[in-house]
């Protein structure tokens, strides 16, 4: 194995590793903020302490399924998202102000939201919408008085989630592309062993 080869593959590894711990903390930073956001909002709207923390672990959730490797792919993320919420918000609000929790219910929901999820041809979105609707028909069953605000609560929690994550992923795009960098400094190293091994 030669010289310029060991220093590519340790260079790599560096890179790799920075790489990897900014990405990380990144994400943390984003949860922190979305979870503070979240609560910090409802704590001025709403009363219980269990829907504060609630919704700061539902928003959470949000920015994580967001956050991607791209910021392309946080977009998609992000109106997958949402359309998921939205059938479930429907659906779910539909059903509380009329009927309490039922496990019945809960199940019936989850059928209906993924048989249009699939009739419209977006079965990639059945998972999460089912997650969702699980998530507010047994929170509304946990606190059955005024259950009809879960679902507008989720909501909300959602898109505070999502935005944190958009504008996580958006503050990654602006800065410097990893991999153009790893590749150019790569090309730069190569040269100058090159250059040193012919003038040696």
């Amino acid at each position: 194995m030669t010289r310029v080869t060991l220093h590519r593959e340790e260079t790599n590894g560096l890179q790799r590793i920075g790489w990897a711990t900014a990405s990380g903390a990144g994400l943390a930073f984003a949860a922190l903020v979305s979870y503070e956001l979240a609560t910090r909002i409802l704590t001025s709207a709403i009363s219980s302490r269990d829907d504060q923390l609630l919704g700061g672990m539902w928003s959470v959730v949000a920015t994580v399924f967001v956050c991607r490797e791209s910021y392309q792919d946080s977009v998609r993320s992000a109106l997958s998202r949402i359309a998921a919420t939205s059938l479930s918000f429907i659906l779910c609000l539909g059903y509380l102000l009329l009927f309490p929790f039922s496990s019945w219910g809960m199940t019936i929901l989850i059928a209906i939201g993924a048989v249009i999820l699939v009739i419209i041809g977006r079965p990639g979105e059945v998972i999460t919408t089912s997650i969702t609707t699980t998530v507010v028909m047994v929170v509304a069953g946990i606190s059955p008085q005024h259950a009809w605000r879960q679902p507008i609560l989720r909501l909300f929690d959602t898109l505070i989630g999502i935005a944190v994550g958009i504008a996580a992923a958006w503050i990654a795009k602006s800065l410097r592309n990893p991999n153009h960098f790893n590749e150019s400094t790569l090309r730069t190293q190569e040269t100058q062993w090159r250059i040193m091994k012919e003038t040696l």
